[in-house]
């Protein structure tokens, strides 16, 4: 029997998923932004990517159209003034034909630094790329998926939201905060159509710290996966969100990590 699925390396089916639908996807030139917008646009998604690198973000793009799909670059610095915000909404939803179906705010800082190291300078842009953005993206791009009765809005968080560490505090902090916001939006626009949740990875390999390996692996040796998760992991947990099969899913936080946060093996 031959599967429905498409893989993301593989030219586009009939039976794409997301075929007709658009998405923006932040933070998108690398890592798990680039895996999810490989795999949505490989169901059939027309993708905008994003992210600060023009150069890494075109690659990201013509490998998706290589594969057959259809997707866009839209530079951004989620840093920026709330005004840079709302223009870059705007150039997102005119390459996409008027109109955003699919928000998925990926883009995130994560300094670990200690509590008393932590410089106010990467403090600020803590919170202004991983909480002020989102909401800025949403409240500037949901009205008009409610307006017209129909969307889905993902946050991108992390098991590290749900246990403490003697490390990362703000950055956690901020995650779980991802997670509140997750369920109040679900509340305020799933009424009207729109689906809002999130996707919380665990130790997830990529290009941004491959170096740190060794210790990754000692991480998740004891977890059930046993073993760092892949950002194609992550990017079937938000193809689920936002396709129909999920039709019925509001306000979930969905932890993909191996169940490094929910289980003790030791």
């Amino acid at each position: 029997m031959t599967s429905t699925s498409v893989n993301p390396g593989n030219p586009l089916t009939p039976a794409a998923r997301l075929a007709g639908r658009t998405a923006l996807v932040t933070g998108a030139t690398s890592g798990l932004g680039a895996a999810i917008a490989r795999t949505l646009a490989g169901e059939g998604a027309h993708v905008v990517v994003s992210g600060r690198d023009a150069a890494r973000g075109k690659d990201v793009v013509e490998e998706i159209r290589g594969a057959g799909g259809r997707a866009d670059f839209v530079e951004a610095d989620l840093a920026g003034s709330y005004e840079q915000l709302r223009a870059f909404a705007a150039d997102a939803t005119s390459a996409l034909g008027g109109r955003v179906g699919i928000l998925v705010n990926n883009a995130g800082l994560y300094p670990t630094t200690a509590t008393a190291e932590l410089p106010d300078a990467d403090l600020d842009a803590m919170l202004a790329v991983n909480v002020r953005a989102p909401h800025v993206l949403v409240g500037t791009l949901a009205p008009a998926m409610a307006e017209r009765g129909s969307g889905a809005i993902i946050n991108l968080g992390s098991w590290m939201a749900r246990v403490g560490n003697p490390f990362g505090a703000m950055y956690t902090a901020t995650k779980a905060a991802g997670e509140q916001l997750t369920r109040a939006w679900a509340a305020e626009f799933g009424p009207r159509g729109v689906r809002v949740n999130a996707v919380a990875p665990g130790v997830t390999l990529t290009e941004g710290n491959e170096a740190q390996r060794e210790l990754m692996d000692a991480m998740t040796a004891p977890t059930p996966a046993g073993e760092v998760l892949q950002p194609d992991d992550i990017a079937q947990g938000v193809l689920y969100l936002v396709s129909d099969a999920a039709a019925k899913v509001h306000g979930v936080t969905l932890y993909i990590d191996g169940g490094i946060s929910h289980t003790r093996l030791n």
